[in-house]
């Protein structure tokens, strides 16, 4: 059995608090919140979740959570699972640490209208969404040989009618409740500091795929902090039946 078992389906809490966003043309995106259910004994428990857009594979935070058996959520799309076998491998080997999960396949925001989010030009339409979302879950089943249940679309803003149509191809749209590096764009230092403010119950959001950027050295060292402060990781485990979204 494993030393670090995912959270029980029913035992996690989705606080789907969607905080809205307007983004060019007056289109609502929504940015859904995740958190752990609390309190779950004595250890304070946050899960750490990685998106893997595009690009390399930073192996300070992965050999860091593989020396120190620290579990993770990887958010994997089909061009950085194709770009990174070494690292997929790892991951593979290690299956009571790492749990991989849909980010995509293009690394396209799920807006199913027209819409540019900080930048990226939007799916743009339902079958754009389903594309994106189908081809990115056939990367992870291939890797893997398990079908993914949680969804993390590009820059993590949805329009609601694109949250529905996820729900409908069954996977889970995977929110967070603390942005540890603002898309690898932090400093080393800011990381640390947004990770000495996480509490019981957060869902960490970081990257694992600019091993060029100091926020990957800030990142190792924060969970790292955690950890001698006596947080326990979790991976994400399954979703709740049904997934509840709030506005």
């Amino acid at each position: 059995m494993s030393r670090f078992p995912a959270l029980p389906a029913l035992a996690l809490a989705l606080a789907f608090a969607l905080s809205g966003q307007a983004a060019a043309g007056g289109i609502h995106l929504v940015e859904p919140s995740l958190t752990l259910p609390g309190p779950m004994g004595l250890s304070p428990r946050v899960a750490l979740t990685l998106d893997a857009c595009s690009g390399k594979a930073d192996s300070r935070i992965f050999q860091a959570l593989v020396d120190n058996r620290i579990p993770a959520t990887v958010f994997v799309t089909a061009r950085w699972l194709k770009r990174n076998p070494e690292a997929t491998r790892l991951m593979l080997d290690h299956p009571a640490l790492f749990q991989m999960e849909n980010h995509g396949a293009r690394h396209v925001p799920a807006v199913n209208v027209p819409a540019t989010v900080y930048g990226i030009a939007a799916a743009g339409s339902s079958e754009a969404v389903k594309a994106e979302v189908e081809a990115g879950a056939e990367a992870v089943r291939a890797a893997t040989g398990q079908s993914p249940r949680w969804y993390r679309g590009a820059t993590a803003r949805y329009n609601q009618g694109a949250i529905t149509e996820i729900a409908g191809l069954g996977q889970a749209v995977a929110g967070f409740s603390l942005n540890a590096d603002q898309g690898a764009m932090l400093p080393a230092a800011a990381v640390e500091k947004r990770l000495a403010r996480a509490k019981a119950g957060d869902v960490i959001i970081a990257h694992v795929n600019h091993p060029e950027r100091s926020s990957g050295e800030g990142l190792v060292r924060g969970i790292l902090a955690l950890k001698a402060k006596g947080f326990v990781f979790v991976k994400l485990g399954p979703p709740p039946t049904p997934s509840r979204h709030a506005s």
